[in-house]
């Protein structure tokens, strides 16, 4: 107050303990916050360094907060990959177990068609591998005519082996016969009797009949097959009595064969040896009887077996089942590929799923310079899904497990399925570690900045609570000197008392 006259010494003590209390009210601040820079008034350049450290911190935490939600859709796309691999490793055992199973259903008929085979008589097959097209396989087997009887040669005119007579007059000369696949030569030699016995029995040891008549020698077979005489000399062609009239001039004279019933055996190698079966059926010989077993996870439809199960090409069919084992692992295989697909689907995080094609995107600087982008893409290098489709994995059907060809070349894809896999693993992988790296150097540089702006900007609490104490005294001196310069005024008081 301008009205208010003090001395020298209160007004010089009064200053000094304003000045004190000023200090201590700043010290007291800085305790109280912490901060020896609370205001740019406090310290221009510290304050706005410290400030720009920290606005820069904050743009880093932020992006931090991306990376961190970045890292976890990468390890739900991983999550669902994992599945994906094991599902597909899952199908692969499948194929596998199919490829060793070998539960196909069988059936064996006995062949029966008479003493007299009227020719027409086949086996007709469908369904199964083969399809709804029958395939016709022949019962019966016919030689170069159509007789009914077996192959026969027959001499024409008289003959000297309507016994056992003496064959002298033949001696060094031979006689040939054959059917194409087994061939006689008899040598005729001094031995005067029982050359006929000894070219009888030479010849049913490899199948031909021999009949001797007053009408001439009579060689045939059972099976129908032709029959080829080949004489050494056109003088024993008149001896055995197969007449000139019977040969060509070069001694050769063939008769056709009649209509039999194929053996098991020959059904068995032509059914086997037929490209347009052999995939589908398999025949063997069981104890005389054929075996057809089906190959396929299909029932196969057999005609030409009679009721009392014997083939004799009548209009009448029955089934052979199918396996049961592949038909159930058909369906395991096509479960587990729709599974497949719902792990692609489930395997986002916060709306982004990288399994189904999404493109992840994350900043790591505050500028926006240092980017990523994570998307799954093909062997090319193009954008991509992992599922079914692009995996090239497709349903299977029963005719699919029939053929273990098919199994392997199944098998084959999946092997290359599970390559793709593994290289988008190692894509995401990569990537994981990428943002990882970034997090861990960004919360590094966090660090950095806000030490950096704490160092321009905060107090020391020991230096400045020692400050507090010695301004708590010299504010208790200052109080001190005030009073004793009030004091000193109050002396005056004393002259008028």
């Amino acid at each position: 107050m301008s009205d208010i006259s003090l001395s020298k010494a209160v007004r010089s003590n009064l200053l000094s303990l304003q000045s004190t209390a000023a200090s201590m009210a700043k010290t007291q601040e800085r305790l109280a916050t912490g901060l020896k820079v609370n205001s740019a008034l406090d310290n221009p350049t510290n304050f706005f360094t410290a400030s720009a450290l920290n606005s820069r911190a904050g743009d880093m935490a932020n992006l931090l907060d991306s990376m961190s939600s970045g890292i976890k859709t990468i390890e739900a796309a991983d999550n669902g990959l994992k599945s994906i691999t094991k599902t597909v490793e899952t199908m692969q055992s499948t194929l596998r177990q199919a490829r060793q199973d070998k539960s196909f259903k069988t059936g064996s008929y006995a062949l029966n068609l008479g003493a007299t085979p009227a020719g027409t008589e086949q086996l007709s097959l469908s369904g199964g591998a083969i399809g709804s097209t029958p395939i016709d396989v022949a019962l019966t087997t016919t030689g170069a005519g159509t007789p009914a009887t077996p192959a026969t040669l027959v001499g024409a005119g008289g003959s000297d082996l309507t016994g056992d007579p003496d064959l002298s007059a033949l001696n060094g000369e031979s006689i040939s016969f054959t059917d194409g696949t087994n061939t006689v030569t008899y040598n005729f030699t001094n031995a005067a009797a029982g050359q006929g016995a000894a070219l009888d029995a030479a010849l049913g040891a490899s199948g031909f009949t021999v009949t001797r008549t007053a009408a001439g020698l009579s060689v045939s077979r059972a099976d129908g097959a032709n029959i080829t005489a080949t004489i050494s000399d056109l003088a024993v062609s008149t001896e055995v009595g197969i007449a000139n009239s019977a040969v060509s001039t070069d001694g050769v004279a063939a008769v056709a064969g009649g209509t039999v019933a194929k053996t098991v055996d020959a059904l068995v190698t032509e059914i086997n040896s037929s490209s347009a079966l052999n995939t589908a059926v398999r025949a063997s010989n069981d104890n005389g009887k054929l075996r057809i077993e089906n190959l396929s996870t299909v029932e196969l439809t057999v005609a030409g077996v009679s009721t009392a199960g014997e083939l004799t090409g009548v209009a009448n069919s029955v089934t052979v089942g199918s396996n049961d084992v592949r038909k159930n692992l058909v369906k395991q295989f096509n479960e587990l590929r729709d599974q497949l697909d719902k792990f692609a689907d489930d395997s986002s995080f916060n709306g982004i799923n990288l399994l189904r094609g999404d493109k992840l995107k994350l900043t790591f600087n505050e500028t926006g310079t240092s980017t990523i982008e994570i998307q799954a893409k093909d062997e090319g290098g193009v954008p991509t899904s992992i599922n079914n489709t692009a995996l090239g994995i497709e349903e299977v059907v029963n005719a699919d497990f029939d053929s273990d060809a098919t199994l392997d070349m199944k098998l084959e894809s999946l092997a290359g399925v599970m390559g793709k896999l593994r290289s988008h693993a190692s894509s995401f992988g990569s990537n994981l570690s990428i943002v990882e790296n970034r997090t861990d150097f960004t919360k590094n540089m966090i660090n950095t900045l806000e030490t950096g702006a704490a160092n321009l900007t905060l107090a020391d609490t020991n230096e400045e609570a020692a400050n507090l104490l010695a301004l708590q005294t010299r504010q208790q001196l200052s109080s001190t000197a005030l009073s004793m310069a009030s004091q000193a005024d109050q002396a005056v008081l004393r002259l008028f008392g």
